[in-house]
């Protein structure tokens, strides 16, 4: 069977509002429903919100629900469910909230495995208080994810890219958001109850985790009640996922990009977040839609570029209008008139019919109305922008190894916003394989005409250069390029520019869904040799080589980018697998869904802690 994220983790979030009791719907009849509360903090809120809806609570006994860090009053004779991180303030919340009797019986329910320490915090603290019988259970959930479709899950942790890159970072910061990001995988492959074989990129923060990984299933194997329902010893390739990890300086210019793709216009241009969006209505004021696996429209057209979608809308709308005349004929009502079911007459045959058809041809005229609301409010920023000639010049660059000078400049001193151009002037650098150094200084000058910031522009370019500098040095002189460069420079030494003429091939796939094509048909590839590959469940002396039972072929592939991920690179894995004989199965996540702005912003940041940017003007001479 196919894995399928969003289905496990709804499941257990199922399980546990049902106080960790598994769900029958065949029993559930015969039992008298238990009324319930529940508790969360922000975190676990949403990791809740894309997956169970208002109603669902209801459905599983939930009649009331609060955020943790909120005054909250004394609920008698009913269990409160807890869902929430395992941090020290939560821990003393829940102890005072215990001590207070605010409730019954307290089910507590962490979103990832809770130290040793805070887990001694909350006995003596329910000891001393005289608490601790009202304590009925305490769960590690392992759900410490965001799932946003079946395919697409994040594990929402911050400015990873930032702080994984950041000269100042020392060793010991480093390996605490490696064991984050660790924390976060293993409560995926505890979800979906897989051990996959791992690959990564040689060296960087890919190897780390992947290390790291290996190491933490290793452990956790060992003990008899483990996770992993899968069968021991050496599982065929075929029964048994991949793992792909990367470092997002694999293909840092996906990042930066923009797209003309319904999804990721939508993502990059109007904030979708946690599946939900804001836009302005068409008669004034704020509307909001959820847009996830429940719309049609949203997921048989993510993919297709913007006049495409229009154009799919269009015919949709006709289609809803022509199944209502045909209604309307059929039950003797006006041609062309909207379906309200006030019009309906005729004989009883039809009548019925109509009437049944009835919430179907709403369903389907609401979603035809958001999707023309959104489509609408993109087009006026389309237009605004010029993001149409942005993504094509930029796919252009990234095709050609290059743009005309004239050309270059005339986006630059045209429409859009600072970010726009800012990030316009990345992909020019990214995409030229030599940089003319005039050409540079005029970008630089555009964009601070523009008042544009360019922090983040040095910092690609000094990256790029150091990248140069290291691929023409010698091997003598080299090592003590890389040792400075490291010290300066945190991770990045990794080539940013790695690639380029490669990145997009003649059918424009991106080089992330070429490699993890290679890595999941198993045949000699000189693109994927260089990654290592972990296996879990062998010998602890092969892991880090390949043997032959680990080269596939693989059915399913999880993908996971380190740094921050985005709708362009999940769309075009969700493409390969659906192109695969037969078809493949992969899962896309990483460190934090980001949107071009955002992951530009950290590049910017990064440029300003090396120094980099706009320099104020010199202050004027003083006065004789």
């Amino acid at each position: 069977m196919a894995l399928n994220l969003r289905q496990k983790q709804t499941e257990c979030i199922i399980r546990m509002l049902n106080l960790n009791q598994p769900v029958n719907s065949t029993s559930a009849g015969n039992e008298e429903e238990v009324y319930k509360i529940l508790i969360f903090d922000r975190f676990c809120q949403n990791i809740l919100s894309p997956l169970i809806h208002v109603k669902d609570l209801r459905k599983h006994g939930i009649t009331l629900y609060f955020l943790i860090d909120k005054d909250r009053k004394p609920v008698h004779d009913v269990p409160a469910v807890y869902f929430v991180q395992p941090t020290k303030i939560n821990i003393d919340r829940i102890v005072a909230d215990a001590s207070r009797l605010l409730y019954d019986s307290f089910y507590l329910n962490f979103s990832s495995s809770i130290p040793r320490p805070l887990l001694e915090d909350l006995a003596s603290g329910t000891l001393n208080s005289d608490s601790v019988q009202r304590i009925s259970k305490v769960h590690d959930q392992y759900l410490e994810f965001v799932t946003l479709e079946d395919n697409l899950f994040s594990l929402a942790q911050k400015s990873i890219y930032l702080q994984l890159n950041d000269p100042s970072a020392g060793d010991r910061e480093i390996e605490e958001i490696i064991e984050r990001i660790v924390s976060g995988l293993f409560s995926v492959l505890a979800t979906l109850a897989v051990v996959p074989v791992i690959r990564c990129q040689r060296g960087g923060p890919a190897e780390m985790v992947a290390s790291a990984l290996d190491q933490r299933l290793r452990d956790h194997l060992l003990s008899k009640n483990n996770l992993f329902t899968e069968g021991g010893g050496f599982a065929s390739s075929f029964q048994r996922p991949i793992l792909c990890l990367f470092d997002r300086n694999f293909e840092l210019s996906v990042g930066i990009q923009h797209d003309f793709r319904y999804r990721p216009l939508v993502h990059d241009v109007l904030g979708l977040k946690l599946n939900r969006l804001n836009v302005q209505g068409e008669k004034g004021g704020m509307k909001s839609y959820e847009l996830d696996s429940s719309d049609p429209f949203w997921v048989g057209n993510g993919s297709l570029e913007f006049p495409e979608v229009a154009v799919e809308i269009e015919t949709q709308l006709n289609k809803y209008k022509k199944d209502v005349d045909e209604v309307n004929r059929r039950t003797g009502g006006t041609d062309g008139a909207e379906f309200d079911g006030t019009d309906l007459i005729g004989n009883t045959k039809h009548l019925m019919n109509a009437v049944n058809s009835l919430p179907e041809l709403t369903e389907r005229k609401q979603v035809i109305d958001k999707h023309t609301n959104i489509a609408t409010v993109l087009l006026g920023e389309i237009k605004e922008r010029s993001l149409d000639s942005y993504a094509k010049k930029e796919n252009d660059m990234m095709a050609r190894g290059g743009i005309d000078r004239n050309e270059l400049l005339s986006v630059l001193k045209g429409k859009g916003t600072k970010t726009d151009k800012l990030r316009f002037a990345v992909i020019y650098l990214i995409s030229s394989e030599t940089l003319n150094p005039s050409e540079v200084e005029a970008v630089e000058a555009a964009l601070r005409e523009s008042e544009v910031d360019t922090s983040a522009f040095q910092y690609v370019k000094k990256i790029k250069s150091l990248n140069a500098s290291f691929s023409s040095a010698n091997s003598a002189s080299r090592s003590n390029l890389v040792d400075w460069a490291e010290k300066l420079y945190g991770q990045s030494i990794s080539a940013v520019t790695a690639g380029v003429k490669n990145l997009l091939s003649s059918d424009r796939q991106l080089a992330l869904t070429r490699t993890v094509e290679g890595l999941m048909d198993g045949r000699p590839n000189p693109e994927i040799d260089t990654f290592l590959t972990f296996d879990p469940r062998a010998p602890k002396s092969s892991s880090g080589t390949s043997s032959s039972h680990l080269k596939g072929p693989f059915k399913e592939a999880i993908v996971f980018m380190i740094g921050g991920g985005n709708y362009v690179e999940y769309g075009s894995l969700q493409e390969l697998s659906m192109n695969q004989q037969p078809i493949k199965h992969i899962i896309y996540g990483s460190t934090e869904i980001l949107t071009g702005v955002e992951f530009v912003e950290q590049l910017s940041l990064l440029g300003q802690k090396m120094g980099f940017g706009n320099v104020a003007a010199p202050p004027p001479p003083p006065g004789r």
